[in-house]
């Protein structure tokens, strides 16, 4: 039986803003963290009954809004391989998260329960944590109100990374299995990816120290951690450590900064030859970069770092003598840059699919080896069950000992920037690669991306793996006659998963034309969705 009594009075503490529509999207619900109380107390409901759905496996909950700043916060279910949320209870946490009262809530929990043939016999289990934000305590703790309401057993994972909670709910789902993935704590996760990464440098020269920008987020705790695993074999320096002084996370630095504003954290200062990387704020993303003899800044983004590591995957592949046996693919979104879609396509098989996390994975799945980072840099590897039999138990030989040691340095259930920047540093460290060469395996189109405030992104509707709009009518028309008039040009428009922005992404042969081609389209866009000509970015007209 549900605990109706129970949930209906305590749902009473964290009634549902009137004025507010909470919608589940691709990175869960998202907004200012002040507003999101009631989202928290009705996920924890949401979190058991997806728990008891699953016949008692643990659900995770993590309590973060990313690269957003600082005073937005969001929360996202984690299901228990570790993957995201399954698309179809998106909806279910949309309309629970707007029932505009406590009894309203009830009643769309009894449907939920209905409706998806829920035990409610099961015994549920959650694990939760949160990022650094100042909104995290509050909003755990009317988490945990929604938790205790159903009755769900619940473990507090702290103050982590998110890529640590994806990690642990694979680890306690799969504990005991011939699945298994480690142990389920933050020590079993630190200590098998740097021993892996510890393989992967023995016998090589040691490489320079790496300068890691934390983005005063919860990822300078974990590379902090990390420092303590390492040893002497590899180094790394930590900068925007700021935990404590408001409005710092994400402010100025972190990966977001660096992809959007293509230049350095003003925090940074890089000498010549160096290469250093951001996170962002929950450290899920990584951007790399590096500066040239003279001393100027070149961005690796998720592009870069696809190539490089698909590359290197496929080089293993074909030493260890099984390259017929395992197929490498690489999954892009439109925001991948033309110059590395053109390189990537004539040594492997590309696919392109919409934005979106769950998009990439989901389409990684389908081969034996799939490689996605999206270009702001968030992005795994994923080796099918089978590939992985294969190559621990094929014949030894030094490249299938670096393809298991690239396994276990991965964190295969999610983009997590410090086990990829690992994975980065020991195939640089493979084939003796500086930023240089790194850079120089192909060389990037000039881009812009440019974000339009809008009344209603619902508006804007895509196909075609996002590259097209089939509405409004007719501004895709528009677009495309913009686009001829330059050289290499490319653009699109697609409404944003996570605010009411649009972003227009446009690629040409210079950068002056990039950058026209962006405003112009973008332009375009703020004219449909009937802006204020008075309020017209200047540098649209």
């Amino acid at each position: 039986m549900l605990p109706v009594k129970e949930i209906q009075e305590r749902s009473d503490r964290h009634p549902k803003p009137s004025d507010i529509k909470f919608q589940y999207g691709t990175a869960g619900f998202r907004t200012l963290g002040k507003t999101l109380d009631s989202v928290l107390f009705r996920v924890g409901v949401l979190a058991a009954l997806r728990s008891k759905k699953l016949d008692g496996k643990t659900i995770g909950v993590m309590v973060t809004a990313s690269h957003n700043p600082e005073p937005d916060n969001g929360v996202k279910l984690v299901d228990p391989r570790g993957e995201m949320l399954e698309s179809s209870w998106e909806a279910h946490a949309t309309a629970l998260a707007n029932a505009p009262s406590s009894a309203a809530f009830v009643a769309a929990v009894d449907e939920l329960v209905r409706a998806t043939k829920i035990d409610l016999s099961i015994p549920a289990r959650v694990v939760y944590a949160r990022d650094t934000r100042p909104t995290g305590p509050k909003l755990v703790a009317a988490l945990k109100d929604g938790l205790e309401a159903i009755k769900a057993e619940y473990r507090d994972a702290g103050v982590t990374t998110t890529p640590v909670l994806h990690y642990l709910v694979r680890t306690i789902n799969t504990k005991g299995t011939k699945d298994s993935y480690g142990e389920d704590t933050e020590e079993g996760y630190l200590t098998k990816i740097s021993d892996a990464f510890k393989k992967l440098l023995a016998g090589k020269p040691t490489p320079p120290p790496l300068l890691i920008d934390c983005a005063n987020g919860v990822g300078a705790l974990m590379a902090e951690r990390f420092k303590a695993y390492l040893g002497g074999i590899f180094t790394i320096n930590v900068v925007n450590t700021d935990l404590h002084t408001p409005g710092v996370l994400n402010n100025s630095c972190g990966a977001d900064f660096v992809k959007v504003n293509q230049k350095l954290p003003p925090s940074i200062t890089l000498q010549p030859g160096q290469r250093a990387c951001s996170l962002d704020g929950d450290a899920d993303r990584l951007m790399y970069y590096y500066a040239d003899e003279h001393g100027e800044f070149h961005m690796l983004d998720g592009d870069k770092i696809t190539t490089l590591v698909a590359s290197y995957i496929v080089e293993l592949v074909k030493a260890s003598g099984l390259d017929e046996q395992i197929k490498v693919g690489v999954i892009q979104t439109a925001y991948a840059n033309g110059s590395s879609t053109k390189y990537l396509s004539g040594r492997l098989p590309v696919k392109c699919v919409p934005t979106g996390v769950k998009h990439l994975h989901h389409a990684a799945e389908q081969y034996d080896v799939g490689v996605y980072f999206e270009a702001n840099g968030h992005g795994t590897v994923l080796f099918s069950p089978a590939a992985q039999e294969l190559i621990s138990s094929h014949t030894p030989s030094s490249a299938l000992t670096n393809l298991r040691n690239i396994i276990d340095v991965i964190n295969q259930t999610v983009g997590d920037a410090l086990s990829d920047a690992f994975l980065v540093e020991a195939v640089l460290a493979h084939k003796s690669f500086s930023g240089v060469e790194w850079d120089s395996m192909y060389c990037d189109l000039p881009n812009r991306l440019v974000k339009v405030v809008v009344s209603d992104r619902n508006a804007f509707k895509t196909e075609d793996a996002e590259r097209r709009l089939v509405s409004p009518p007719g501004l895709q028309v528009k677009v495309d006659g913009l686009v001829r008039k330059y050289g290499g040009g490319r653009s699109f428009v697609r409404p944003s998963g996570t605010e009411d922005v649009v972003r227009v992404y446009a690629e040409a042969a210079t950068r002056a034309e990039a950058d026209e081609l962006a405003f112009r389209v973008a332009g375009l866009v703020y004219d449909e969705a009937g802006g204020d000509p008075s309020q017209r970015p200047k540098e649209f007209l």
